[in-house]
């Protein structure tokens, strides 16, 4: 077998590349890991890391090898109990025999086990969140520029101190001598080259006229040194402006049944499915607004704290908390500014009444507001009238309106990347 060296030098980022270009060879299985691990680990610790396991099987690497052909010699062991064609039997199992395993440790053999390494919190959500994204992302009229960028353009003859630029500051006072002391530096040089001429003449040298030059050298030597080494017009400093970002602006409303219907498990389901959206947000947008509605036979929107764990209950009217939705971004979310999304969790229980009115919310109050808006019913039962209303809805909004069951927390994830794959243009 042939062995190749690399002795080239270590470049910059080197591991960081080397371990992109590992991450990508095997996307596959980090990515099943990944989904995994969202559904074995607590929602609070979804966010960190993870061991990843590559079986040893997927670890085939190329290597350089000599191929078949060609004549080679090779000398064979000999033995006085095996011949052509005998049959080895296999050798019985403990005592450090082999087989089973059961037997002492042996100071022979080689083996290869399966691959373990561990992805950062960073890697861990790119991976969690790949192919995922807000569907129907528009670009948003920018009245105002909350957040600018300074970027360095130039170079400027006024500026503070802290912004002094001594490279270009020294290459403009030099280039300024060099101009101002061009014409003297030339009769220097030519003055200079007469009075070497008359030193090497041969016989009597002209010492009245070399005393002249000499006379003349030092007038404009002095002349030179009277030129300031800097002055304030060579000062140069840097020059920062203020870029406007243009960024597209989103607003999520959560809303969630805190009915008596609502089981706390069920709440702690529709809990884990908004945590996990608003880590979606967190890494995909960085200028998001989140407003968390929950609701009974009230709605209110509440903090993020509230939303969560707060213990008011009563009954379900789920039309409170569309008409608080729809009241919400007429006053703050104009939608010709935001992308509006709209995430909805309910066991399907409603009023049997109120469920007609949620359609008429839907269709005449928020649809043509928002851009999205996703529906899951946390519940192992039969589908309720919430969704069998929602269904019509479905129907007519196909691209903006989507609705998924969840039955227990293994689905929550799967569900998850059904309602915010990236869809086909």
């Amino acid at each position: 077998m042939s062995i190749i060296i690399d002795r080239r030098l270590n470049g910059k980022n080197k591991s960081t590349v080397n371990r992109q270009r590992f991450m990508n060879r095997y996307r596959k299985h980090i990515k099943k890991a990944v989904s995994e691990a969202v559904n074995k680990r607590s929602i609070t610790d979804v966010e960190s890391g993870s061991s990843i396991t590559i079986p040893r099987r997927d670890l085939s690497e190329p290597i350089f090898h000599h191929g078949t052909g060609g004549l080679h010699q090779q000398v064979m062991p000999g033995n006085k109990e095996f011949v052509s064609g005998d049959r080895i039997k296999r050798p019985p199992g403990g005592g450090g025999q082999g087989g089973s395993g059961n037997g002492q440790a042996s100071d022979q053999g080689e083996g290869m086990d399966e691959f373990t390494f561990n992805i950062n919190h960073d890697e861990f959500l790119e991976f969690m969140f790949d192919g995922l994204e807000l569907p129907n992302m528009r670009e948003k009229q920018l009245h105002e520029t909350v957040e600018f960028r300074t970027h360095q353009a130039g170079f400027t003859t006024d500026g503070p101190p802290d912004r002094l630029n001594i490279v270009r500051s020294l290459r403009s006072a030099h280039a300024r001598r060099i101009a101002l002391s061009g014409g003297t530096r030339r009769e220097i040089r030519k003055l200079k080259r007469e009075l070497r001429e008359m030193e090497v003449q041969p016989g009597s040298m002209d010492k009245e006229r070399a005393d002249v030059i000499r006379a003349e050298l030092k007038e404009l030597n002095g002349k030179m040194k009277k030129l300031p080494f800097i002055d304030d017009i060579d000062l140069r400093y840097n020059n920062f402006v203020k870029v406007p970002q243009p960024s597209n602006k989103a607003v999520m409303f959560c809303v969630m049944d805190v009915s008596g219907s609502m089981t706390q498990e069920i709440k702690d389901m529709a809990k884990r499915f908004f945590i996990l959206l608003y880590l979606f947000l967190q890494r995909s947008y960085k200028q998001i607004e989140v407003v968390f509605i929950r609701h009974h036979t009230a709605a209110k929107e509440v903090d993020e704290d509230d939303f969560f764990y707060s213990r008011e209950t009563g009954g379900t009217i789920v039309s409170s908390a569309l008409e608080m939705t729809r009241d919400i971004i007429t006053k703050r979310y104009s939608p010709s500014d935001w992308n509006i999304y709209v995430a909805q969790a309910s066991d399907g229980d409603n009023w049997e009444g109120d469920s007609s009115v949620c359609s008429k919310i839907l269709v005449n109050g928020l649809m043509p507001l928002v851009q999205y808006f996703s529906y899951v019913e946390i519940t192992d039962r039969q589908h309720q009238n919430l969704w069998r209303e929602y269904e019509t809805i479905q129907d007519g909004y196909s691209d903006t309106f989507a609705m998924q069951q969840i039955k227990t927390a293994a689905d929550i994830y799967p569900v998850f990347r059904k309602l915010f794959e990236k869809k086909e243009a």
